[in-house]
């Protein structure tokens, strides 16, 4: 490298907000906003039901620069302030567990930006712990799309089949188009199953199977629920956003906690004593 050659001498941090509110951000991500020249923030990966944008502003003392979907994808003005600048970029949940900021913080890195990572509660743990299931057995995660016109994506019912075929649970999000306000809901999810089902014929969901819920993880009031789909399939589970879990075999302790944790009736919990 010659003398000449530009090195940058900003930062950039990856916070993470947590589940529910601001008051889910640690300690060591306060600190960060508190020493930093520039805040941006995205918020169509995911939502926090309870944040307050302009509560938070006044809390840390600095404005928050919201960008859009095609501002965070694209980066350019995050890496270009991270150049010259201490900048934290705040996101729903635990920062790198969506794609987009793990694709970001590789071009600061490329870049020679310093950066930096302060993790926090994630759905991806929150979700199973809730409804006391095991981390370790749930196979690869997928996400529900809405359809459009002639696009109806499948690839969920493969993932959930193959993970099923291992004897896997399957954590199922649900899509989010945040610049609408529109938030895909558990009823939405089950039907979309239903109809791949309908297409695919796999033979791994049916009205009679089993089925997961979990409503606002991380607030006061989530809403946890384990019970066949046609009993779930019209129910109000509330504001978003929700999560499915698709259980593979379950242990007899899983079992037992979502008869406590999920209210799933001891006359089905009966039928799924499995190891």
């Amino acid at each position: 490298m010659n003398g000449c050659e530009y090195m940058p001498n900003g930062q950039l941090i990856f916070v993470g907000l947590g589940l529910y509110d601001e008051k889910d951000i640690s300690l060591k991500g306060l600190n960060e906003l508190e020493n930093c020249n520039k805040v941006f923030a995205e918020f169509y990966t995911a939502k926090l039901g309870g944040f307050d944008k302009n509560t938070f502003e006044k809390k840390i003392g600095k404005p928050i620069e919201v960008l859009s979907r095609e501002e965070s994808e694209k980066g350019d003005k995050i890496l270009d302030y991270a150049s010259k600048e201490k900048v934290v970029f705040l996101t729903c949940g635990d920062p790198m567990i969506a794609t987009t900021h793990v694709d970001l913080r590789l071009r600061a890195i490329k870049k020679g930006i310093e950066t930096k990572i302060v993790h926090s509660g994630s759905i991806a743990t929150a979700v199973p712990g809730l409804l006391g299931l095991q981390n370790y057995k749930f196979g690869r995660a997928t996400t529900l799309a809405f359809p459009e016109k002639d696009y109806f994506p499948t690839s969920p019912y493969t993932v959930i089949k193959r993970n099923k075929e291992m004897g896997l649970h399957t954590l199922v999000l649900l899509d989010i188009q945040a610049d609408n306000d529109v938030y895909m809901t558990a009823n939405q999810g089950i039907e979309l199953l239903l109809k791949m089902e309908e297409k695919l014929g796999g033979n791994i969901i049916s009205e009679d199977s089993v089925i997961c819920i979990v409503g606002r993880a991380g607030s006061p009031d989530p809403v946890i629920e384990a019970n066949t789909i046609k009993v779930l399939f019209d129910k109000d589970f509330g504001p978003p956003l929700h999560t499915l879990v698709v259980p593979g075999n379950l242990h007899f302790m899983e079992v037992e906690a979502l008869e406590v944790c999920a209210n799933l009736p001891k006359e089905i919990s009966k039928k799924l004593q499995k190891l």
